[in-house]
């Protein structure tokens, strides 16, 4: 067994105490060859050292004693629906709930409050004769390296969109990320004009599963997740 330190910057947080499960899950997938599944056990802590322990079944993220995250390789058989227009998916963002109640309004990849250059800015919303969110996306050259964008920021995109593709309509009722599968079919270029969207797959109890995929201008699939959100009292969210 290896064993790494990571630390995660509060730029990219979810909550405003917390890292975003997108982009955290995408960090300890490196350690993982190909498709991966990260399963996240508690809210990543921001700002200090957290443990990548390395075996032959996957990677372990851990705050001391504390196991934050695993994750193990997965077969992501997820099959998006087609993308919709650029000029649907550009329509799409005036309906993003976010616009009017968001809970995390500095998330870096939903956050409304966050200027152009600094979060991801993707804010998914209904798209009208489909059952799903869509939202366009530009990676900004800082989440990129050699042209392309990094996977962890490709993990991050493919977080949110899927959230508010089964956000529950009861008020007192939110969604938390438990799990996230993702496949990256192909580079993901900075500076493009992609299309991110997200669709319910199923509700079993408290738990709620969703799709996601990236993809480009001529709607070719990029990448493609599939995650396992909790629903819990919205009182639990720490708001900011």
């Amino acid at each position: 067994m290896t064993a790494d330190v990571i630390r995660i910057d509060p730029r990219y947080c979810g909550p405003s105490d917390s890292g975003n499960g997108g982009y955290v899950s995408g960090l300890l997938a490196a350690y993982v060859e190909g498709p991966a599944r990260v399963r996240l056990k508690m809210p990543p802590p921001l700002n200090k050292p957290l443990t990548v322990d390395v075996t032959a079944e996957g990677a372990r993220l851990r705050d001391d004693d504390q196991v934050v995250a695993t994750a193990t390789s997965a077969n992501v058989q997820v099959v998006p629906p087609s993308a919709p227009s650029m000029p649907k998916a550009i329509a799409a963002t005036q309906g993003f709930r976010g616009n009017t109640d968001h809970r995390f309004p500095r998330c870096f990849v939903c956050g409304p409050e966050r200027a152009p250059g600094d979060g991801l800015r993707i804010f998914p919303g209904p798209v009208e004769g489909q059952d799903l969110v869509a939202a366009p996306w530009v990676p900004e050259p800082d989440v990129g390296e050699h042209g392309l964008v990094k996977d962890a920021f490709i993990w991050a995109a493919l977080d949110c969109p899927g959230g508010f593709a089964v956000w529950p309509d009861d008020p007192e009722v939110a969604v938390v990320l438990g799990e996230l599968a993702v496949r990256i079919d192909k580079p993901v270029h900075i500076s493009a004009s992609l299309r991110v969207i997200g669709w319910p797959l199923g509700i079993e109890g408290r738990k709620r599963t969703s799709g996601t995929a990236i993809f480009d201008y001529n709607g070719d699939v990029l990448a493609v997740a599939e995650a396992t959100w909790i629903a819990v009292p919205a009182a639990n969210f720490t708001t900011g």
